[in-house]
């Protein structure tokens, strides 16, 4: 039977009705989702796992168990287990030539594309997870109004999320820097600052101050506002919204790199085009005018959501690579079902329990994700080494 599609008139209350059950029914997923004895716990370590994240031999864990000065973990069974944050001091222990030195501070690194769906915010909390797996104190900065970061660490943003747990008073100008709003997460090692609906207010407060104080500078105001979280974490990653937003430029001038991912498909390379056609316009209005610069230590462009049998991706992948040259990483991240899944539940390929998958997928799941956290971790400490030597 043939099934014609007719049209809905809809008035404003009836889009209200439908904004009021769609909220209510994401409150009640993510209330299943979050449940605190069935989600967001950090992963724990067997002596293997605590070894490969240690970077030495096995026998160097059991060796350095008889000294007694790092934690010894728990026996489940005939198995060794240590919590993350049991195995955080034998990371930093044996990891210390790795980690941010005392006279060096915080890298800050913004996740941006104007585009939707191309895996921004799975990629800053996948980063911040892996980068705190090697030692490192993170901050994580959401500055996306959906609050999708905030969500993936298992705070509500619509229910649990107020003004002061976010950079909104720090836009309007009731507070000098963002210490105010810096939480802990259920992962050892990082930190949040939430998001929620209410950061749409910075795109009002920002451009009013500037109109008040001809010399406010707007875009200046969240690189000042990082100046005492820069000394007391060793990395720093902002997710920012997807569009070329006063938040998004502050993000971007508050950076010292810059992570873009980009899946292989045309009208994400188009987008891209836009992106830094626009930001290039906008570094000259606000920047290059005044006979100031703008320098980012490294711009990154990631290869996210590929699809190894997508014959059309080759061909912009190609492009990509011709367009961004030696800024392509050299790892892509597959578009897997692992992810997919742990999407689906608030989380990431990092937040996947062992034992829930095969070893196997989830290894293959987790691969490219520790390599782009590896790469990235060079670039970190390359940044150090530059501030050591000024």
């Amino acid at each position: 039977m043939d099934i014609k599609q007719t049209i809905k008139r809809q008035h404003l209350q009836d889009i209200e009705g439908q904004s009021a059950r769609i909220s209510s029914m994401m409150a009640t997923i993510r209330e299943v989702m979050l449940r605190p004895k069935d989600a967001k716990n950090a992963p724990v370590f067997g002596a293997t796992q605590l070894a490969t994240a240690c970077e030495v031999d096995k026998s160097k864990i059991t060796y350095r168990m008889n000294r007694g000065d790092l934690p010894e973990g728990k026996m489940r069974g005939n198995r060794r287990e240590w919590t993350m944050e049991e195995a955080l001091p034998w990371i930093r222990e044996f990891r210390r030539e790795q980690l941010r030195p005392e006279d060096a501070a915080a890298v800050t690194i913004t996740v941006a594309n104007f585009k939707g769906g191309v895996a921004k915010t799975t990629t800053a909390v996948t980063l911040a997870q892996g980068l705190a797996m090697r030692g490192h104190r993170v901050l994580v900065l959401d500055l996306d109004p959906q609050g999708s970061a905030t969500t993936l660490f298992g705070v509500l943003p619509d229910a649990e999320v107020d003004a002061e747990h976010t950079a909104m008073k720090l836009f309007s100008g009731e507070e000098p820097d963002l210490t105010y709003a810096i939480r802990n997460t259920y992962w050892p090692g990082i930190d949040l600052v939430c998001a929620a609906p209410l950061l749409f207010g910075a795109e009002f407060a920002l451009p009013a101050r500037q109109t008040h104080d001809p010399g406010f500078e707007f875009w200046k105001v969240l690189d000042r506002g990082l100046d005492n979280a820069r000394e007391t974490h060793d990395v720093i990653i902002i997710d920012t919204p997807p569009a070329l937003s006063y938040v998004t430029i502050n993000a971007l001038m508050a950076a010292d790199g810059v992570l873009l991912p980009l899946p292989p498909s045309a009208l994400d390379f188009a987008s891209s085009a836009q992106f830094w056609d626009l930001f290039s316009d906008l570094c000259n209005q606000l920047v290059r005018s005044r006979g100031e610069d703008k320098i980012f230590e490294f711009i990154d462009v990631l290869l996210s959501r590929v699809e190894a049998n997508d014959t059309a991706s080759s061909v912009v992948r190609g492009w990509v690579l011709e367009g961004y040259g030696d800024k392509v990483l050299p790892i892509e991240i597959p578009k897997t079902a692992v992810a997919a899944t742990a999407s689906a539940e608030f989380g990431t390929v990092y937040d996947v329990a062992r034992g829930s998958v095969s070893a196997k997928t989830l290894s293959r799941a987790r691969d490219a994700y520790d390599r782009m956290c590896q790469l990235i971790e060079q670039q970190i400490q390359a940044v150090w080494a530059l501030q050591q030597e000024q």
